[in-house]
Formats: structure tokens, C-alpha cells, sequence
């Protein structure tokens, strides 16, 4: 059977962007929760805190390790996979990357080893100031990201001279159309995604007996803080749907299986969108409901597939990516908001937290992940087949390499992502249940 090479340098791009989602995704929003802590301990005094700083610290480097190998990975694939990209997007894309690493790279490894080791070594001013500037720096290194993406999402600030893109104004490349929902929401992701680490973390070593005096204060911060992002999330979510049905309705008709352009446009709960057929099956469905939320009136218009017949994604990867971010956004609302309340009423005292409730957590500690990828692949499969939304096709600027190539080297990637994220997990286990090893001396009896 003959592979298409542009599906499998799709696919091996798709892998490893995916796995480096996972860490930053982490990152981003526990350098900030780190500040907390170490804020804590300063104007408590109490021990815990430090020791959650020093556990969580730790936590945050093994993160940062892994999504520096796993990005490196990703620039290569530009050269390898995609050369026409950074020729005709190059004057866009370069400088981008490059402030990115400018900016934001150099601040957080140039203060990641003071924040690492400088505790005790450094004045507590010069250390905080550190700790504070790889926090602003994983967020920076998000900014750049993100306007690059963004930039490819919905293009602006640029003019195309034979096929070339060129800069016309940086403030509207930066300041794209849809830059600050899309800003906004990926830091809530990670909010949401750090939140639920923790907490389910810290469950977890309340289950096994460790960290009795560190893991009651974590699980507090992560499940409140989860309780209060989410419904933040909603909001912002429902306004980045909006300026995507804007700017690029085949991506929202592909989300809601929306074939024909219609009033109306029920909201599919569940179906099976059938390419060939451009119908989907076995529909549950609630009438007029993607209209209401699309356009805020049941009666409202939303264009539908028929009408960008090859300028439109594949349908049921974004139909179904879209569904899975939203049931574990909802599965996040309901054990957080359910979680405070439980633990509200059990006054927060460690030994009276149902197990129940410390199981649930466990089972949710990973759940940012998989609303944070899915929605990745949501947006990202939703802008095909462009690279460059409505201007540059990822067909146009795809290397020549041998599909049984990019299959040889695909295979090697996900073999090495399998390993390496077994070897994370396992890790973290490791230092969850023996807190004093991956902690500074005197860490929980501080």
C-alpha cells in the first residue's frame, strides 16, 4: 500500500508537536504557582510552603527538560518536512522564532539555575527576583509562540510579493485577529492543566501517606484555583469560538458537522459525520442550538461545509477533537466546583477528605492534557489544508522526501515520545511518593 508523503509528514509534525504540548502546557502556569508558594512561606513562616516551592521546583525542571529536547525536534521538521514554509513564510516565522528565543528562552534557562540551586546560596531578594523571571519567561516564550500561530490561523500586518510574504507592520502581525483570544485561552489551558496536576499529585500523596504537612496545602491551591479557571475558560472559550466562526467558518462547520448552510443549525450532542455521504449519522441533537451560540439567535445563519468543498478540513478528527475538549472541560468543571464543595464542608482537614474524592483527583491529574490536546488538534487540523490560512497550502510547500522515509523516522519519534513520557510519569511518581528525595533538606518537616 503507497503512503502519501505529505499525510505522513503531517502525522510525524502532528506527534511531535503533541508531545511537546504536554510540558509547556505544565510550565507555563507552575512557574506562577511556584511564586505563590515561595510568597506564602515568606509572610506565613510555615515550613509547608516551602516545602511545596521546593517539591513543586523540582517538579517544573523535569518539565522544563523535556519540552526543550522535545521542541529542538520540531525546528528540524521545518527543514526536513516543510522547506517551502520557512521560504515563503521565513520574513514571518524567522524573526518571530527568534524573539521567542531572545526574549524568553535566554530568561529562563539564564534564571533557571539560581531558582534550582540558588536557595540558601543567594539573598532571598535575588532569588525571588530569579524565580520570577522564569515564570515571566515561559509566559513570554507562550506570547511569541502563539502570535506565530496565530499569525497562520488568521493572517494579517503582511503583503505577499511573488508569493513571498513580507512584513508591512509588525504591530498587526502581532496583534492579529485572533491573537488575544487565542493568547488567553492557551494560558488558561495551562492553568487548568498545572491546577489539576497538582491537585491530583497532592491526592495521590495523601493516599500514600506522604508529604502529610506539604500535600493538604497543594491540593487546596490546585483544586480552588481549578474551580476558579474553569468557568473563566468557558467564557473565554465561547469568545474564541466566535471570532473563529468570524474568520474561519469552515473550521467552526467542521466542529459542529454543519454540511448544508442553514437557519437553525441544531447542536450535534453526538454523530458520525460521513465525508462521502456529507451527511452525518446516528445525530443526537439539540435544535437550534449551535445557531444560539454561534450567532446568539436560535435563527441564526451558519454557513455550512458544502460551500468550501476543498477548502475545508477533514470533518470528523475536528468534529471529534472538539467534543473531547469540551466533556473533559465539563468532567473539570464538575470535579472541581463538587471538590471544593466536599472538601468545603470536611473544612479542608486532610484526614476528613473523602477517598472518594482523593481517587477522583488522581484519575483527573492528567486531565489538562487531554482537553489541552485535543483542542490543539482542533485548531490546528481545523486550518487544513493551509498552513497559512487561506493563502499558503501545506501541499505547496512540502519537502520531496520519500514517504517510507518519513515513515522510518515517524516510527522512531513515537517510540522515543512513548518511552520518554512513561519515563516522565514514572518519575514523577517517584518523587510524589518520596517527597524528601526530590525536595531540599527539611523539606515537609520544615
Amino acid at each position: 500500500m503507497t503512503m502519501d508523503p505529505i499525510l505522513l509528514a503531517r502525522a510525524q509534525f502532528a506527534a511531535n508537536i503533541t508531545f511537546h504540548i504536554l510540558f509547556p502546557s505544565i510550565s507555563i502556569a507552575l512557574g506562577w504557582l511556584l511564586m505563590f508558594f515561595r510568597w506564602r512561606w515568606r509572610r506565613t513562616g510555615d515550613g509547608a510552603w516551602l516545602a511545596a516551592y521546593r517539591f513543586w521546583t523540582k517538579v517544573f525542571a523535569l518539565t522544563f527538560a523535556l519540552g526543550v529536547v522535545s521542541g529542538v525536534t520540531m525546528s528540524f521538521q521545518f527543514g526536513t518536512n516543510w522547506p517551502g514554509f520557512m521560504e515563503k513564510a521565513g520574513n514571518v516565522a524567522g524573526p518571530l522564532l527568534g524573539y521567542e528565543v531572545l526574549t524568553a528562552f535566554f530568561l529562563e534557562a539564564g534564571f533557571l539555575g539560581i531558582m534550582l540551586f540558588g536557595h540558601g546560596r543567594v539573598s532571598e531578594r535575588v532569588h525571588m527576583m530569579a524565580s520570577f523571571c522564569v515564570a515571566f519567561g515561559t509566559t513570554v516564550s507562550a506570547f511569541w509562540i502563539l502570535v506565530l500561530n496565530s499569525w497562520m490561523q488568521t493572517p494579517a500586518g503582511h503583503e505577499l510579493v511573488d508569493g513571498v510574504f513580507h512584513v508591512r507592520s509588525w504591530a498587526g502581525v502581532i496583534l492579529n485577529p485572533s491573537f488575544p483570544y487565542r493568547f488567553a485561552h492557551a494560558l488558561l489551558a495551562s492553568g487548568l492543566t498545572c491546577t489539576f496536576l497538582v491537585a491530583g499529585v497532592s491526592a495521590w500523596q495523601l493516599l500514600r501517606g506522604a508529604a502529610p504537612r506539604m500535600a493538604p496545602k497543594a491540593l487546596r491551591v490546585g483544586l480552588t484555583s481549578a474551580a476558579l479557571l474553569i468557568p473563566l475558560q468557558i467564557f473565554v472559550g465561547d469568545l474564541h469560538g466566535l471570532n473563529t466562526f468570524e474568520h474561519q467558518p469552515q473550521k467552526v462547520a467542521a466542529m459542529e458537522g454543519v454540511w448544508q448552510t442553514q437557519r437553525g443549525a441544531p447542536l450535534l450532542l453526538f454523530a458520525w459525520p460521513d465525508e462521502q455521504t456529507r451527511t452525518n449519522r446516528w445525530a443526537v441533537a439539540v435544535p437550534h442550538g449551535a445557531s444560539l451560540i454561534l450567532t446568539h439567535a436560535p435563527d441564526g445563519e451558519v454557513q455550512g461545509l458544502d460551500e468550501f468543498r476543498g477548502r475545508h478540513p477533514p470533518v470528523a478528527p475536528v468534529f471529534w477533537a472538539f467534543r473531547v475538549m469540551v466533556g473533559v472541560g465539563v468532567a473539570m468543571l464538575l470535579a472541581s466546583w463538587v471538590g471544593c464543595w466536599v472538601a468545603w464542608r470536611a473544612r479542608w482537614a486532610a484526614p476528613a477528605l473523602p477517598r472518594a474524592l482523593l481517587w477522583t483527583l488522581v484519575a483527573m491529574t492528567f486531565s489538562g492534557w487531554g482537553a489541552t490536546v485535543a483542542g490543539w488538534y482542533v485548531t490546528e487540523i481545523g486550518r487544513q489544508p493551509y498552513l497559512v490560512h487561506g493563502l499558503l497550502r501545506a501541499a505547496d510547500v512540502a519537502s520531496k522526501v520519500p514517504a517510507t522515509l518519513i515513515g522510518f523516522t515517524f516510527t522512531l519519534y513515537m517510540a522515543l515520545y512513548l518511552a520518554l513520557l512513561v519515563a516522565y510519569v514514572t518519575v514523577l511518581r517517584h518523587m510524589a511518593e518520596k517527597p524528601e528525595d526530590a525536595s531540599a533538606p527539611g523539606s515537609d518537616q520544615a
